[in-house]
């Protein structure tokens, strides 16, 4: 089975899992990536999939979007875009999972550093580190959904909203990328079969999500997403 086939079939199944749960598509796939691709072209092939992904997902959930909080999460990409941007060819992210799994963790299970970080906690701060680290890591979703997970309700507005803000960090990606010269072009065949498997697995994981019930989702959310944190934080230690 030619890559093309593969790498398709993978950015359905986990645009499915990331239209079910809000998350975690992103991740799965992009540990799947370096298997195919060179490493040269694993993250902006992963944006151009993922923003494909994201911005379908949000479609299909559009009335769900909470777009209150664009301004202030679109101000700090622009912020972490050119930041990131600038540093990126030189920028070691060997310690950057450490930081962000921590992070996440403490802010789901710890009381106390929850009611600590929500005083400091901004979207203008989540769209500078979600951007501008999705530039270095790839796949920085939890970083959003973990506070969103605390401030609403509704697993249909969580996975709407977080599907805006990564539309708007992919899209970024793309640019960066493209301004230091990534050639997207000579990756079209591959990245056709990527995004039709990602926009038809939206489709599907959005239609599957009303089956799932909604307390009981949300804290799958949260369980997922700390184990995400543990490997993220446990890639690098063991490395």
């Amino acid at each position: 089975m030619s890559i093309e086939y593969i790498l398709g079939i993978a950015s359905f199944f986990t645009s499915v899992v990331a239209g079910v749960l809000g998350f975690g598509g992103g991740m799965l796939l992009i540990a799947l990536l370096p298997l195919y691709l060179h490493p040269s072209t694993i993250i902006p092939i992963h944006g151009i999939t993922q923003l494909a992904s994201n911005s379908s997902r949000m479609l299909f959930s559009i009335k769900d979007v909470q777009w209150s909080l664009l301004p202030q999460f679109l101000v700090g990409s622009l912020v972490g875009t050119i930041l990131f941007g600038l540093l990126l060819v030189n920028i070691s992210s060997t310690y950057i999972p450490i930081a962000i799994g921590t992070y996440i963790l403490l802010n789901l299970w710890s009381t106390r550093f929850a009611a600590f970080i929500k005083k400091y906690e901004s979207y203008y701060i989540i769209g500078l580190l979600q951007t501008g680290l999705g530039l270095i890591v790839g796949a920085t979703g939890p970083i959003a959904t973990s506070v969103l997970t605390k401030q609403l309700t509704c697993k249909n507005q969580i996975i709407a909203t977080s599907s805006m803000f990564m539309s708007i960090s992919h899209v970024a990606k793309i640019v960066v990328f493209g301004f230091i010269g990534f050639s997207f072009f000579a990756h079209t065949s591959l990245l056709i079969y990527m995004v039709l498997g990602s926009i038809i697995g939206s489709y599907a994981g959005t239609k599957l999500r009303s089956l799932a019930n909604n307390k009981h989702l949300l804290f799958i959310i949260k369980l997922l997403l700390s184990l995400l944190a543990i490997k993220m934080i446990a890639a690098v230690i063991t490395h």
